[in-house]
């Protein structure tokens, strides 16, 4: 695993804990099993001060010894494995959006071990009464999966930008504007009785990807894609959040001068022209039937997606369409960040992703960034999930939960 370089410690930075403790358990779930010799020479730390915090850890029933590992010299003795135990913590992931509440809990190793999807709150419901509901479904979702309440550390909540980090959303697409100003962390905590953090979707996403590449990968981009458009930047498996957690707002960037205003205040930006509202508002000029969608969110944009699927021209050019907006977002992104892989992950994604890929895969390949340093782009797997997985890997992640 490479070492975070001191450029990295920049405001925004998710960087790999750094207290022993914290730092030798996240080396640990990230390579899965280690030896105590790797996290010497991994963290820089001093062997006996390994030793020591690595006994503590198995004292309190987080870290295991688990097998013998290789020898690295000739007739050494092969060295004893360090292995998380994915049973002694776990901690919630939920991702807000109009259409879907999404749950998940996750063991101490990252591992998912239970997750529920629900019907969202839509654009009419009071902030004051989502939250409750959250903290009640939370519960049931603990109770349902047989874990100890006891064992969760905490909850990760994700909804879209922009935000400021564990404080509140500042200003929001027409179906959230209610939730601007509302505390939503405090409220959270207050109501289910430990800590939580709250954090933008996208962001979330780059951290909950999976990696689906057969080469390692350092440099990763998530583009994705629910009401809203949006990105998110995962650097040596450290997410890069900005100042306030908004980094990535790629739906944001203008992409035509003097085009449609969009509700950020801008015009011709990316979301404006080719977002999930975008093709649901075309899609209805078109005449195209979307049953009882009344909404803009990803439902009605999964109607006119699966019509595409099915052989509806009408619907095909418009995401056809919309894709050839988005390339140039996607094209963005890797010619800034020189990445080396980018995912197409979230809930309009997971629908139509299969239209949208080859557009996106031949815009980057066009391009002599894309082709000299060969950017794989790749859809997400758990797509529909990504945001609320992201949400519980960073709750994992934070000083609530390694110093547990």
């Amino acid at each position: 695993m490479q070492q975070v370089s001191d450029s990295s410690q920049s405001p925004g930075y998710d960087p790999a804990p750094t207290s022993s403790r914290a730092l030798i358990v996240d080396r640990i779930r990230s390579a899965g099993t280690l030896s105590r010799v790797e996290l010497t020479q991994l963290t820089g730390l001093k062997a006996p001060s390994v030793t020591a915090v690595v006994r503590r850890l198995i004292d309190d029933g987080l870290v295991a010894e688990t097998g013998r590992g290789t020898s690295t010299s000739i007739g050494g003795k092969p060295r004893t494995l360090l292995q998380i135990r994915a049973a002694a913590r776990y901690v919630v992931g939920v991702h807000l959006s109009e259409d879907h509440l999404t749950y998940v809990l996750v063991d101490y190793a990252g591992g998912v071990v239970a997750r529920w999807r629900r019907d969202g709150p839509g654009d009419e419901s009071d902030p004051e009464d989502v939250v409750a509901r959250v903290a009640v479904e939370t519960r049931e979702l603990i109770a349902r999966s047989g874990v100890d309440p006891a064992l969760v550390l905490g909850l990760g909540f994700v909804c879209p930008g922009p935000l400021i980090r564990n404080r509140g959303v500042t200003s929001a697409p027409p179906s959230m504007t209610r939730w601007v100003g509302f505390p939503i962390r405090n409220r959270l905590e207050e109501l289910l009785g430990m800590p939580a953090l709250l954090e933008n979707d996208a962001t979330a996403a780059a951290a909950g990807t999976r990696l689906t590449t057969s080469h390692d990968v350092s440099v990763m981009a998530a583009l994705f894609m629910s009401e809203g458009i949006g990105s998110g930047l995962r650097l040596n498996g450290n997410v890069y959040q900005g100042a306030h957690g908004n980094a990535g707002e790629v739906g944001h960037i203008c992409v035509q001068i003097g085009g449609p205003r969009c509700w950020c205040g801008g015009t011709g930006c990316l979301e404006a022209l080719a977002g999930p509202a975008a093709v649901v508002a075309k899609a209805r000029a078109a005449g195209l039937d979307l049953g009882s969608h009344r909404h803009s969110g990803v439902a009605a944009f999964s109607a006119i997606a699966r019509l595409a699927l099915s052989g509806d021209s009408r619907a095909e050019a418009i995401i056809r369409d919309s894709a050839a907006w988005i390339a140039l977002g996607a094209q963005t992104i890797a010619n800034m960040y020189d990445v080396q892989l980018l995912v197409l992950t979230g809930p309009a994604f997971a629908v139509a992703g299969t239209i949208y890929l080859p557009i996106l895969q031949e815009r980057i390949l066009s391009s002599v960034f894309g082709r000299s340093v060969g950017t794989e782009v790749v859809l997400d797997e758990r797509g529909h999930d990504a945001a609320a997985i992201g949400a519980a890997l960073m709750m994992l992640k934070s000083d609530h939960a390694l110093s547990a």
